[in-house]
Order: C-alpha cells, then sequence, then structure tokens
C-alpha cells in the first residue's frame, strides 16, 4: 500500500490539538468522575445479586444473563478503566480503586473474579496492545491471530462454526492463556532468554498443558482458582435449598459463562478489525502519527447515556479511550464530540457504526472474505498541509 492511501495530517497541529483536549478533561478530574464509576460498580453487582438470588430455581435464561452482566461489567468497566490508571489523580480516591490496589493480591478474588490474570492482562493489553495497537507487536491483531483460519482450506460454513466456537469460549481459549503465555515470555526475556523474541506464535491453549512448567502455573493461579469459585464453592453455598438448587446453580453459571464470552466478544473483538481499519508494518515516529493510528485503527459504535454505554462495556468510545487511555469512563463521553470535530477538520476518518454491523465486518476479517487495510511504510511524523490549514 503506498503513502497515498493514508490520510495526509499535519501531525503536530493534530497533536497540539488532541493534547488540549486532554488537558481540558485531566483539568476537569474529580469526583463525579469516581462517582460515575462507583454507579456503574453498583449495576454491575446489582446485575450479580439478581442472577444467583434467581439461579436456585431453575435453570434459566434470565438469572444466566445477570450473572454474565455482572461479570462483563466488572471486566469492561471496572478492572478495565481501573487497571488503565484512570482513576488515579482523583484526589481521595481509595487506594482500592487505583492501578496499584485493585485486584492486586489478597484483593484479585474480591475485585476481579476471572479467568484472566490481572498483571497477565495489564501488561498485554495496557502496554503491548495500547501502545502497538494494530502493529505486529500487538497481541490482539485479530487479522494476524486467525490467518489459519483466513488461509485454511475449509469450507466457509465450518469457518463460520470455529468463528462462532470462539466467540462463545474465547476468555478461556483465547484471553486468559494468550495474556498469561505473553506475560511469561516478556519475564523470560527480561531474564535474558535470548531465545524469546518477536512476536509469540505459538498455539495459546498449550499453556493448558498440565505437564509444563508454564501449564501448571496457569492452572494454579488462573483456572483452578476461578473454575473452583464460580463452579464449585458458589453452587455449593446453596446446598441447604437441596440437590436442585446446587443443580440449577451450576447450569445458570455455565451458561453466564457462554453469554458473557458471547457478549464481551462481541462488543470487544469488533474494535479494531474491518476492511476500512488499517494496519501498520513500522512503529509511530512521534505523538501526532501515534495519535492518527489510534483513530486509523479504532471504531466507535452507537453512544449515548449510561444504559446504552453500560451494555456495550464501556468499549463504545474505543477511538477516544485509544488516544487517552488513562481518562476515567465518563470524560470520554465528554470529550467525544471535541475529538470527532478534530479529526474530521484534519481529515482522519472517525469509524463509528452499531456493533452489530461492526461484528460483519469482524467475520468477513476472521473467515478471509476481506482484509484490512495495509501501510507498508509510513513517512516520518513532519508537519504537512492538513485539511484545516486547507480550509482556511
Amino acid at each position: 500500500m503506498s503513502r497515498e492511501d493514508v490520510p495526509t495530517v499535519d501531525y503536530e497541529g493534530l497533536a497540539r490539538e488532541l493534547d488540549e483536549v486532554r488537558a481540558r478533561a485531566e483539568a476537569e478530574l474529580g469526583a463525579e468522575d469516581f462517582a460515575h464509576l462507583r454507579k456503574m460498580e453498583r449495576w454491575g453487582k446489582a446485575f450479580s445479586a439478581v442472577g444467583y438470588a434467581t439461579a436456585w430455581i431453575g435453570p434459566n435464561l434470565l438469572s444466566a444473563w445477570c450473572i454474565s452482566q455482572g461479570s462483563m461489567a466488572r471486566w469492561t468497566m471496572i478492572m478495565h478503566h481501573v487497571g488503565h490508571r484512570g482513576y488515579d489523580r482523583i484526589p481521595g480516591v481509595p487506594e482500592r480503586y487505583t492501578s496499584k490496589g485493585f485486584a492486586v493480591g489478597r484483593r484479585r478474588f474480591l475485585d476481579w473474579p476471572d479467568w484472566i490474570h490481572p498483571e497477565a492482562w495489564c501488561y498485554e493489553h495496557n502496554v503491548l496492545h495500547h501502545y502497538h495497537t494494530s502493529e505486529m507487536d500487538d497481541p490482539d491483531l485479530v487479522e494476524e491471530n486467525v490467518q489459519r483460519i483466513r488461509e485454511s482450506g475449509l469450507p466457509k460454513p465450518l469457518k463460520y462454526a470455529v468463528v462462532a466456537f470462539y466467540a462463545c469460549t474465547w476468555k478461556w481459549t483465547y484471553y486468559a492463556p494468550n495474556t498469561f503465555q505473553v506475560l511469561q515470555l516478556v519475564k523470560r526475556r527480561r531474564a535474558g532468554d535470548r531465545e524469546v523474541q518477536g512476536r509469540y506464535e505459538g498455539t495459546y491453549l498449550g499453556v493448558y498443558n498440565p505437564f509444563s512448567e508454564q501449564g501448571r502455573a496457569f492452572w494454579k493461579h488462573c483456572v483452578l482458582p476461578y473454575g473452583g469459585f464460580r463452579f464449585g464453592l458458589l453452587p455449593a453455598l446453596y446446598a441447604p435449598l437441596g440437590p436442585w438448587a446446587v443443580f440449577s446453580v451450576l447450569v445458570n453459571s455455565l451458561g453466564a459463562e457462554v453469554l458473557t464470552n458471547l457478549h464481551t466478544f462481541l462488543v470487544i473483538a469488533p474494535n479494531h478489525a474491518g476492511d476500512d481499519l488499517y494496519r501498520f508494518e513500522t512503529k509511530a515516529s512521534g505523538r501526532g502519527e501515534f495519535y492518527a493510528r489510534q483513530v486509523l485503527s479504532s471504531v466507535n459504535y452507537r453512544l449515548g447515556n449510561d444504559i446504552v454505554d453500560f451494555l456495550h462495556g464501556w468499549l463504545n468510545y474505543q477511538i477516544e479511550h485509544h488516544l487517552f487511555p488513562d481518562l476515567p469512563m465518563l470524560k470520554y463521553r465528554q470529550i467525544q464530540p471535541k475529538v470527532r470535530e478534530i479529526c474530521e477538520r484534519y481529515g482522519l476518518p472517525y469509524a463509528q457504526e452499531g456493533v452489530f454491523k461492526r461484528a460483519r465486518r469482524l467475520i468477513d476479517i476472521m473467515v478471509g472474505n476481506t482484509s484490512m487495510k495495509r501501510v507498508e511504510r509510513v513517512a516520518k511524523a513532519t508537519p504537512l498541509q492538513s485539511t484545516a490549514q486547507v480550509a482556511e
């Protein structure tokens, strides 16, 4: 792909204006942002409470869905934004709502009981994904991760079936093992292991091998603690109500796991995949180009009030989040109109579509119907004539 395929942007001007947006947002950080976080947390806990209060009656979709909503809220809204240090700078915020305290140590299963290890998530997502978005060093580059599916000779119906399987299971067939392996590889590299170089190209499920050192660690820190808690301890608490109650809670918990996988796959996976988005084969050469790349490789969904945003896991402001990952959730809604106006003025395509349309684009990428736009070479981030200057 030639340079002409990428919008011509005044990187210095773009960086200056977006930095001003960030500065204003930071100046307005306060109690309102923390109160909003607690509100979203209460909504998530309320869903969990309703789910488990009714789960013993019998297997039913309502209980499973409520439990699922609570699980999604803890991941996509609370852990995601607290782990990004979104609330670290708000005066008076308790330490357990900061990146240094949330889900750390003994608080892991109080704050974020999940398959995914918190430390592994924070490194794989906050560092590698956010600072290498849609580059080869991005561990969440969908098009690259599914090359075997895309290039296989499987009939299309079977490819769609594989995608459906991963959508229903991806927290424990992709995210938990991938994040854990990435963290272990980084630790080995830092310890001087020269065999660990470049992008990890192995099989994510290999980490489940209990006969390997890494596999035993994964089972110890991820699989057994969460699996025992969710599918062992919680159903057992209903034993005084009889075997049917225990069975019902177990079935609803398993159903919630599938629903959580589906819901999070729907709102997370399409954020950086589609034939209208870019992937990059070099690194950004400055802050202005970095900002431009975040816009060119990210997409927003429908935006709105707390209900709309809650159901999207607050991942519907993905452009704003990738520009400024360490801001509170509420700030993304507040700055979104200005960010969009700046992008349009500088000639940057600002992708925004409904989540189901984006899921269709994602699936087309995964089965090989379409491909992302590739940039082989990116020019240095020098000031170029922007559409804003032309308008003037």
